[in-house]
């Protein structure tokens, strides 16, 4: 027996519905997704507002150095002097060390410097201590800072500068 010819297309029509139903209902459901990852996304950026915390320490904004005229340098290098002298040179042993005098003249040196000093600010001057941070100072201490070190030693060591090194005050000294 020969199956009528319209039951038959009305089988495959029925079938057809079922599946693009099923797919229907799939892309709906990945259209949920997308929107509840969206407005999770949305939630993680927004920005906390800076009177939630008041005791949070906030990096300022970097110094444009590569716009700022000698005599516009001298504040931003004046706070990087400091936290050479106050933190980075009595704290980093022999890391510190192999930073050249003349750190100053080399843009490089004062990127990094930068970054250093309001790295170590954001890790060190918080009011409490987290997990997270504990493993952003473990990153910091292991990783960041012995790369920027070897930049501004390579900066500092090939230059033509005068090589008389800056004293590191509260770093205790060898005899040679």
């Amino acid at each position: 027996m020969t199956p009528d010819p319209i039951t038959a297309a009305l089988q495959q029509l029925a079938d057809h519905h079922e599946q693009l139903t099923q797919l229907t209902e799939l892309i709906t459901g990945i259209g949920d997704t997308l929107r509840e990852h969206a407005d999770a996304l949305a939630r993680l950026a927004e920005t906390t507002p800076a009177d939630a915390d008041p005791d949070r320490y906030r990096p300022s904004p970097p110094p444009a150095w590569w716009k700022l005229a000698a005599a516009e340098r001298q504040e931003p290098i004046a706070r990087l002097h400091a936290w050479v002298q106050q933190v980075y040179q009595p704290g980093y042993g022999h890391l510190a060390a192999t930073l050249g005098p003349c750190w100053q003249a080399h843009d490089l040196c004062l990127y990094g410097l930068d970054i250093a000093s309001g790295l170590w600010s954001v890790l060190y001057l918080q009011p409490r201590r987290t997990t997270g941070i504990l493993s952003a100072q473990a990153e910091y201490q292991a990783r960041i800072l012995p790369a920027l070190a070897d930049q501004l030693r390579l900066e500092t060591s090939h230059c033509g500068h005068p090589r008389t090194p800056a004293p590191i005050t509260g770093y205790p000294r060898r005899a040679s």
